[in-house]
């Protein structure tokens, strides 16, 4: 297609499930209060494991959005994931119904999917036996299921389908749904990410490749992007979802507009299973090809929502990739990890992420990068510490790297 051709697309709906709020307006103003939803686990006892902190999602009741049955039939990711679809929509205004369902579609993303559904099914299997087995775990615990869940629970009879590209997949499903409304598959689609990953063995399995931080005795100190004494990243859990509508579509319904969706791209690194490639060739790559993807020139861009995980390897190389991208300019931005606040969210990240980054472009106010006590010398930029900034922004970008060498890179723009 021409560029003529392509569809304006533009966010109108936000939803957000998180450790610092479970409404859009609760998570903005933890991110503009520099809250931290870091604690000990209370899902289980985690008093075995090295690490024993992470982003617990607080308060959160399923029965608020689906009946008793549906939820007891729901892994948590897919209840997150439901949860905060329907916040979007309802925040979009836009009804589903028989003369538009077919032109409205879902993507959300995961990295694991239901791990905690095949954690309990396992123990049921080896404690009580085969037969004693959920005939709901497999529908229970396969990655797809939040996006089929949401496309139930709202109507939506469009393109439909999930992303599991580690901790980009969120990012990946925002992009995927921007091309296919951009082309003209879709009218509108309901895209982000979500995650329940906080189990004991998930927690053991990153523990052991020494990826979390161990700093049990100070939990919300713990996730510190760009600090030269951070010791990994933590856990997280919760979802975040965009409506993302075609422009004329939504002028014809009067529908409020946070921000315009411009650029996507996704490279690889090939290089690791969990390890960037040093120099951030890759990453380089996607804040590269996403800007040219949007028709943005470097000097455009105000702000930075960057993947910043609190890793030794990610933060560096992140930084590196920056620079080279945007050369000389990329002193001039704004950057901010918002996983300091609310740990990492896994697949789910990419989805609360993108919602800042469009919350920040609405409201002109960047979030902050929080615990940056003693900034790594090798972690040079702007990365608005411990206080929110207000900052004219025009075009915003999102990071999301996932193992693999996933490297997705978003770009948003305020819509004039």
């Amino acid at each position: 297609m021409t560029n003529s051709q392509l569809k304006r697309v533009v966010v109108t709906g936000l939803g957000a499930i998180t450790p610092i709020g479970n409404t859009l307006t609760d998570y903005w103003q933890g991110l503009m209060s520099g809250k931290s939803g870091i604690a000990e686990i209370t899902h289980f006892d985690p008093s075995k494991h090295t690490c024993q902190i992470a982003g617990e999602v607080k308060g959160f009741d399923p029965h608020n959005y689906l009946d008793r049955k549906e939820a007891k039939r729901m892994d948590r990711f897919a209840q997150f994931g439901v949860a905060a679809s329907l916040q979007a929509l309802a925040d979009s205004k836009l009804v589903i119904n028989d003369l538009n369902a077919e032109q409205i579609g879902v993507i959300i993303g995961t990295g694991v999917g239901g791990i905690k559904v095949l954690e309990d099914q396992q123990e049921i299997y080896l404690n009580r036996g085969p037969s004693r087995c959920s005939p709901f775990m497999i529908p229970m615990m396969i990655g797809n299921m939040a996006s089929g869940l949401t496309a139930i629970h709202t109507g939506a009879k469009g393109p439909n389908s999930c992303t599991v590209t580690a901790c980009a997949a969120g990012s990946n499903a925002i992009g995927d749904a921007f091309r296919l409304v951009q082309r003209g598959y879709a009218k509108a689609m309901i895209c982000g990410g979500t995650e329940a990953a906080v189990t004991p063995l998930s927690l053991a399995g990153f523990a052991s490749a020494r990826a979390l931080s161990t700093r049990n005795e100070q939990p919300q100190q713990a996730s510190r992007p760009f600090d030269k004494d951070r010791d990994g990243f933590v856990m997280g859990e919760g979802s975040g979802i965009l409506l993302l509508e075609e422009l004329d579509h939504a002028l014809e319904r009067g529908a409020k507009i946070y921000g315009e969706i411009v650029g996507y791209a996704m490279t690889c690194d090939a290089y690791h299973m969990t390890a960037p490639v040093p120099d951030g060739a890759g990453a380089t790559r996607a804040i590269e090809l996403a800007l040219k993807d949007g028709g943005i020139s470097p000097e455009k861009v105000s702000y930075i929502n960057a993947h910043g995980t609190s890793t030794a390897a990610n933060d560096v190389t992140e930084t590196k990739a920056i620079k080279k991208a945007l050369g000389d300019h990329a002193y001039r931005i704004a950057v901010s990890s918002t996983k300091s606040m609310t740990g990492h969210l896994l697949g789910g990240s990419g989805g609360i992420e993108a919602v800042a980054t469009v919350m920040a472009i609405a409201n002109d106010r960047i979030p902050p990068t929080v615990n940056l006590d003693n900034p790594d010398p090798e972690c040079d930029l702007d990365y608005v510490p411990y206080e929110s900034r207000p900052l004219d922004i025009d075009i915003a970008l999102s990071n999301s790297f996932g193992f693999g060498g996933h490297n997705v890179t978003l770009a948003f723009k305020k819509y004039r």
